[in-house]
């Protein structure tokens, strides 16, 4: 096939795919520092996830779904689809002139509503260095293309408040006064499921961001642990906490799921979990091939390997995916779920794996690329800029190590390009290559 020709195929895949079918609402999840060691189906077994893994029994999941190492990294690239060299602020600062998932949902004649942690605007407190320069700044949640929202870390967010026990939640443009004695997940999931059941008898399609807090530090008990019960123990902070708090997660993700086959919204409305970075370093799970511990912040598989799930009753091919997958591709993925395809000129870096979810062919991906700036940001000194590009066996850091994270994922033996074999020698300049291909 010629390039034009493959290029046309390209352009008018996602209308072939989508042709004749109605546009499906979407709910798309996304936990709060989880790796893939905490779910049973990527072969954890600290924690109990039925619903994840049932959902992952009734859809498809991805062995090689990746993120950036830090929350805000990946939010933002989520928010626009577009790598942090191209948009980034500051730690907790959303550029106010990009186009975000938001915006582009709404223009796909999507209502939209966004529930559970923002963290896109004046993250740093008054006393912090530097942070004269990015207090006020960022973006309100207002202005990111949702009709709807529930949120915390909006609003004040140098003085946050709890997201945990008597959060404080910004809801539509006011803080909301009954939260004494809540939870904040029940609060988001019961604003979600209230706003499915108002959706029901609409024919416009419907797009829920629902980015978790849960399971982030603090680690603390939820309402299924039995410190809740006493307010003086319902804020005691113990790593030990982490098993509830992962098993709740998983309780909320279900909660929504039930309400929407309740509503017998199932074949109609495509559910998307997937988490922002990996577990917190204090955390150790075990796995069936072994203990794990939480790389939160570090650039290697403990800090960006991530679960993704898919569920979509009837539609989705259901079973395990081998396709790279980044934070950057699910605004193709959920526009070409709409039947709209992204223009060129928009300067996107995602690439859609909805075909995927349908069983047919698509335009995987070749690399996953990494640039990961945590600071400047409050508390975020802590860590380094990285730059990686990786396909499924081999990652190169623009400093010209090489690791083979299929055999060595905490990248404890690089390669040196003086003991390259002609086939390690041709992998590295490849992701050579995608490194100079996306210098700014």
């Amino acid at each position: 096939m010629s390039k034009p020709h493959l290029f046309l195929f390209a352009f008018l895949l996602p209308l072939a795919v989508w042709a004749g079918a109605e546009k499906p609402n979407i709910v798309l999840i996304m936990a709060d520092d989880l790796g893939v060691e905490g779910l049973g189906c990527y072969g954890g077994t600290s924690y109990s996830t039925p619903r994840l893994d049932r959902m992952a029994a009734e859809g498809i999941r991805f062995r090689h779904a990746y993120s950036q190492p830090l929350c805000t990294n990946t939010r933002v690239q989520v928010m626009t689809a577009k790598y942090n060299h191209r948009n980034w602020l500051a730690f907790g600062l959303l550029d106010p002139r990009e186009k975000t998932i938001g915006h582009w949902m709404r223009g796909a004649g999507y209502k939209t509503a966004i529930v559970g942690k923002w963290q896109l605007q004046s993250y740093d407190p008054p006393d912090y260095p530097g942070a004269d320069k990015r207090r006020g700044r960022g973006m309100h949640p207002q202005k990111a293309g949702f009709d709807e929202y529930c949120l915390w870390h909006t609003g004040h967010t140098e003085v946050k408040g709890s997201r945990y026990a008597d959060p404080v939640i910004k809801e539509n443009g006011k803080f909301r006064t009954d939260l004494k004695g809540k939870y904040g997940p029940d609060v988001w999931v019961s604003y979600i499921n209230d706003y499915l059941k108002r959706q029901k008898s609409d024919k416009q399609p419907f797009f829920i961001y629902y980015p978790m807090a849960l399971p982030h530090w603090p680690m603390v008990p939820t309402p299924d642990s039995p410190e809740w019960r006493n307010p003086k123990t319902r804020n005691q902070e113990e790593v030990r906490f982490i098993k509830d708090m992962v098993e709740y997660t998983d309780k909320c993700v279900g909660s929504i799921i039930d309400q929407i086959d309740a509503l017998e919204m199932g074949r109609d409305t495509l559910v998307i979990f997937y988490s922002d970075n990996g577990t917190h370093k204090k955390v150790l799970s075990q796995t069936c091939e072994g203990p794990v511990q939480g790389g939160k912040g570090n650039p290697d598989d403990a800090g960006t390997h991530v679960p993704l799930i898919v569920r979509w009753t009837g539609k989705v091919k259901r079973g395990v995916n081998n396709d790279l997958v980044d934070s950057t591709d699910f605004i193709p993925t959920l526009l070409e779920a709409a039947g709209k395809s992204v223009p060129v000129k928009a300067g996107l870096d995602g690439v859609s794996f909805y075909p995927r979810l349908l069983g047919q062919p698509g335009v995987p991906r070749e690399w996953v690329y990494c640039y990961y700036d945590p600071r400047p940001g409050w508390d975020k000194d802590q860590f380094t800029l990285h730059e990686w590009a990786r396909n499924h066996r081999w990652k190169l850091y623009n400093d010209d190590r090489l690791y083979d994270v299929a055999n060595d994922p905490l990248e404890k033996q690089p390669y040196v390009a003086l003991t390259d074999t002609p086939a390690r020698r041709e992998t590295r300049q490849s992701l050579r290559t995608v490194l100079k291909r996306m210098k700014r």
